[in-house]
């Protein structure tokens, strides 16, 4: 053969990409808060390993490296700001160099990132596996979201964008919307930026957040049920998962009247038309984002009108997600691959040939689709508490007596058996803070949590207040060091 490059043969088909992957020698790297969100990546993935700034395991995860020493930082305001951390952190550093490969740092994934984030990667001589950081941003502006959705094809629920000078001004602009609205801002977790306005005393509440923004979404408030689906653009068309339903604003899980708060996956989830809706929409948006330059993972929430069953976009994740653990570790992700799988393929410089079609037919069979949920239990009192005792990671059973009890440490939720087990991923651990909106660990389970009527099982009460039960708190001190720490308490999304 000549001196040119030797002709790289095409991966066919799935066997092909799953050996593809299970023999890779290219470093793959996850950096985030936590691994919460490619959570058994490392079992799909040969080289790949997870960097977090929250040792969730103790120490024992196989692939997690966590640094060890705490280096001055400012304030984290952000998972951005946590990423960057670990990029110019030393251990993180010489961690990243012991592992090239052929002179080849690798690549790498997060669930946040901006463009300092961008440049340290490079810097470290990695890959981002993610389109740019400025055109998500753009895309993950919900005003954009909506401009993208009218290009695809895909409804919304009746909207208007529009600056908002005051109350007045936001009636007349939203007259045709009715009394009850909502309002989003552009940016921002929906708990903390969705507001619910049907006077000018609900406004008032809100005024400040909502005037200072160039453009909002203001929508007519329907009457509607919450569900997430989450989906892949490559080159060969727009992988679709499975429609879940989303756990949202339950007190029980979370301070915010808006917040989502987990998911469920199951096969009859919605009526079958309301699920190939959602399914089609998605593939649209899908295809309407490749045209608009993206690729890979991303997520959409719809929501569903109980009145007349119209199917609407709510919003766009362009990213992996909360969710992503649960679609990933599915029956059909399974039997095929996970998404994460087919994200990461269109950045490893390998040449591929895939059904779509094949795929998305598969994944849509109810058959193909097993029960799972997942509650994020957020600590909802507004008090500042100091942990003495948390709860590890790993397997816990339910017994006769109705309390739980730690069973064995794995890594993720596959483990789990039986409806009377659950996989409990700790987040905020002994030696932090409980704080009003701070995450507390994540209980992935079989079966339903939610009733058909979207109300949380006995059994979801149960054991939300069995893991709450493993904590053990004091008053914070009063001592200036203390002070200061609690003030640099994260108020924000960490998954």
């Amino acid at each position: 053969m000549s001196d040119s490059k030797k002709e790289v043969k095409p991966l066919k088909g799935l066997s092909d990409i799953r050996r593809f992957f299970h023999r890779n020698e290219v470093p793959v790297y996850f950096i985030s808060a936590t691994n919460f969100n490619l959570l058994g990546a490392d079992e799909w993935i040969k080289s790949f390993k997870f960097i977090c700034y929250i040792e969730c395991f103790d120490g024992l995860h196989p692939n997690m490296f966590s640094p060890e020493e705490e280096v001055p930082h400012d304030e984290f305001e952000s998972i951005e700001d946590i990423n960057n951390y670990l990029l110019e952190h030393k251990e993180v550093v010489d961690y990243i160099k012991s592992r090239k490969k052929d002179g080849q740092a690798g690549k790498v994934m997060f669930l946040m990132f901006d463009e300092k984030t961008e440049k340290l990667a490079k810097k470290n001589g990695l890959e981002v596996c993610f389109p740019p950081a400025k055109m998500r941003t753009f895309m993950d502006n919900k005003v954009n979201t909506n401009r993208i959705a009218e290009k695809a094809g895909v409804a919304c629920v009746p909207y208007v964008l529009s600056d908002v000078k005051g109350y007045d001004h936001l009636r007349e602009v939203s007259k045709k919307l009715g009394n009850d609205l909502v309002i989003q801002t552009p940016f921002g977790d929906s708990g903390h930026t969705t507001f619910f306005i049907s006077n000018e005393e609900e406004f008032k509440k809100h005024e400040d957040e909502i005037i200072r923004e160039k453009e909002v979404k203001i929508m007519k408030r329907i009457n509607c049920r919450g569900a997430a689906i989450e989906a892949c653009v490559t080159r060969h068309g727009t992988i679709v998962a499975p429609l879940m339903t989303e756990l949202v604003g339950f007190p029980e899980l979370t301070p915010y009247k808006g917040g989502w708060c987990g998911n469920e996956i199951h096969a009859d989830v919605f009526t079958r038309s309301i699920r190939q809706k959602a399914r089609k929409y998605t593939r649209l948006f899908g295809d309407q984002l490749r045209e608009e330059g993206y690729k890979g993972y991303f997520e959409l929430d719809f929501l569903i009108d109980q009145d007349n069953g119209q199917v609407y976009l709510g919003e766009l994740n362009p990213r992996i997600t909360g969710a992503s653990s649960i679609t990933n570790h599915a029956v059909f992700a399974l039997a095929d691959a996970p998404l994460f799988l087919f994200h990461l393929l269109e950045w490893m410089d390998t040449p591929y040939e895939l059904s779509v079609k094949s795929i998305n037919d598969r994944w849509a069979r109810p058959e193909n689709i097993d029960d799972w949920s997942q509650l994020v239990i957020k600590h909802t009192e507004d008090t500042v508490e100091y942990i003495t005792e948390a709860p590890p990671s790993g397997i816990w059973k339910k017994q006769k007596d109705g309390t739980i009890k730690y069973d064995r440490m794995d890594t993720h939720r596959r483990a789990v058996e039986k409806e009377n087990e659950a996989f409990f991923l700790r987040i905020t651990g002994e030696g932090d803070y409980l704080y009003e909106g701070a995450d507390v660990g994540i209980l992935v389970m079989r079966g339903r949590l939610m009733t058909d009527d979207f109300k949380l099982t006995k059994r979801a009460k149960d054991w939300i207040t069995a893991i709450q039960d493993q904590y053990k708190t004091t008053e914070p001190a009063s001592t200036e060091a203390e002070k200061e720490k609690i003030a640099e308490i994260a108020g924000f999304k960490m998954m």
